[in-house]
């Protein structure tokens, strides 16, 4: 699997991660060699006293999401976490493990309810609730314990899938500086659009005629992968029954 992150040691005491597009193509859910090669990586740039972590994601994976958001909050360095256009879905967690976040004026942040694609019967979909359950309630966590946000509010800001501004995510506390607007503006490609619902219009990125087939064919690979997953879920935990 390609690595979804660049690190790099930049100066003595300084080191830079890059999260830029969809985070990971596979479930991390039970993997235990991706997490490890990331925090090997990680922990081979020596002591530094400022990480520096630029995102521009739309989301993907929660699993792997959540990981690197546990690792980098153990990470004894500074964390500064730059939003570089947009922090959507779980990358808006990894963001979460910042101690300084900023986001220039025309960056966008959404927060939402975990979800998945599944197949089963009304047991499997049952157990499948309860974990969407937990997994959100690992999220609320993370988001509280950056922002001032109480409990009801967040969920009500979840359950609607909300696209955040700058400003917007400040005064939620869930960002502490907004910046000078940058080259890099918040967008979305096409292939993410039938995942969240309330996509802001000039978000999405506008694609030539001759490539709408191809986005059809990435479609189908997406949901193939979503169901793969959801099906590999819901067969370890009936095993762990």
């Amino acid at each position: 699997m390609k690595n979804f992150w660049n690190l790099n040691k930049v100066q003595n005491n300084e080191g830079e991660l890059f999260i830029y597009g969809p985070i990971s193509d596979e479930s991390w859910w039970g993997d235990e060699v991706i997490p490890k090669q990331f925090k090997d990586e990680l922990d081979s740039l020596g002591e530094i006293d400022v990480l520096n972590i630029y995102i521009n994601s739309p989301g993907g994976d929660v699993f792997a999401g959540q990981t690197i958001y546990s690792i980098l909050k153990r990470h004894k360095s500074k964390k500064v976490v730059h939003v570089d256009g947009l922090a959507a879905s779980i990358a808006s967690i990894i963001a979460m493990a910042g101690d300084t976040v900023i986001m220039p004026q025309n960056a966008m942040m959404m927060i939402h309810n975990p979800w998945t694609v599944a197949m089963g019967n009304a047991n499997d979909f049952r157990k499948l609730a309860d974990d969407l359950d937990k997994i959100r309630e690992s999220l609320i966590a993370a988001y509280q314990g950056k922002s001032n946000l109480d409990r009801e509010k967040l969920i009500e800001l979840m359950n609607a899938e909300t696209w955040l501004t700058a400003e917007e995510a400040l005064n939620y506390g869930l960002i502490d500086e907004v910046e000078e607007k940058k080259e890099i503006a918040a967008s979305i490609d096409k292939n993410f659009t039938k995942m969240y619902k309330n996509i802001p219009r000039n978000l999405i990125k506008e694609e030539k005629t001759e490539q709408k087939q191809d986005l059809a064919i990435v479609d189908k690979e997406n949901l193939k992968n979503e169901l793969s997953k959801s099906i590999l879920f819901l067969e370890t935990r009936r095993n762990e029954k």
